[in-house]
């Protein structure tokens, strides 16, 4: 029952919108890049997870956009009942109310699967997302604690510390509002993610993702998205309101 709801809520978008792996090929084996400072240098454009060119093939839409969980055994996802029983409460409305399906943002740690791109300083780390509302994260690098005022939002409060060659990133203070995947995975305010981001090679940068969520499940779990570079890509303009037209029709069609 997701595949069209897939094919209405996250093809709703520009035609020009890069959704393919038929781009350029960073070269293999080269090391990655380094900054005047000595840490791994993560600028740059990727893919969307599982759409670079060596990506393997993406079957059935099972995606990181689609199911966070994808490639996991039901036992190593551990919903709690209450949570159990929103995702089948959101499968019955073919997940209509997703909130990327309405133009909202998708919220830590969930990616779509368009370009998304890197820009680092030595005290910040910004993400810029080309779906969904074009938007951003900050991940801070500058040493200041948690911010104790940011409660309950999207993208939460991103705090970023080096572990030798990894960069770990502790975010806290998110919404309930946001879901995991498309399947519905929820998150609540409860949720404490963890990443830690690698780039063993100048083409690959891999995530490791630690959720931490009591509202939705009994103990911490993780996931794994590794994306490629795309050289001599840019993320380009897409605007998700302007090609929201489908929402009516999700239900009952």
């Amino acid at each position: 029952m997701f595949t069209r709801f897939l094919l209405t809520t996250l093809l709703v978008v520009p035609a020009i919108a890069q959704i393919n792996n038929k781009g350029p090929e960073a070269p293999k084996g080269l090391p990655a890049p380094r900054t005047a400072d000595g840490h791994i240098d993560f600028t740059g454009i990727y893919y969307g997870p599982g759409y670079g060119p060596s990506d393997p093939p993406i079957r059935g839409g099972d995606t990181i956009a689609r199911n966070i969980t994808r490639g996991m055994k039901p036992e190593d996802v551990p919903l709690l009942p209450s949570a159990v029983e929103l995702m089948r409460q959101r499968a019955e409305t073919n997940s209509k109310d997703d909130p990327e399906g309405l133009c909202l943002p998708m919220g830590t740690p969930r990616r779509d699967p368009y370009p998304w791109k890197i820009v680092q300083t030595p005290t910040l780390f910004v993400i810029l997302f080309e779906g969904n509302v074009h938007s951003y994260r900050q991940i801070f690098l500058d040493g200041r604690p948690h911010d104790p005022n940011v409660v309950e939002t999207w993208w939460g409060d991103s705090i970023g510390k080096w572990d030798g060659d990894t960069l770990v990133v502790d975010t806290v203070g998110m919404n309930d509002k946001a879901w995991l995947d498309l399947l519905g995975h929820p998150r609540t305010s409860q949720a404490h993610i963890i990443e830690r981001y690698t780039r063993p090679e100048l083409g690959r940068i891999n995530i490791e993702i630690t959720i931490d969520d009591p509202g939705a499940y009994s103990k911490p779990w993780k996931v794994y998205e590794s994306s490629q570079l795309a050289p001599g890509w840019e993320i380009i303009e897409y605007i998700c309101n302007e090609n929201n037209r489908d929402v009516d029709h999700l239900v009952g069609k």
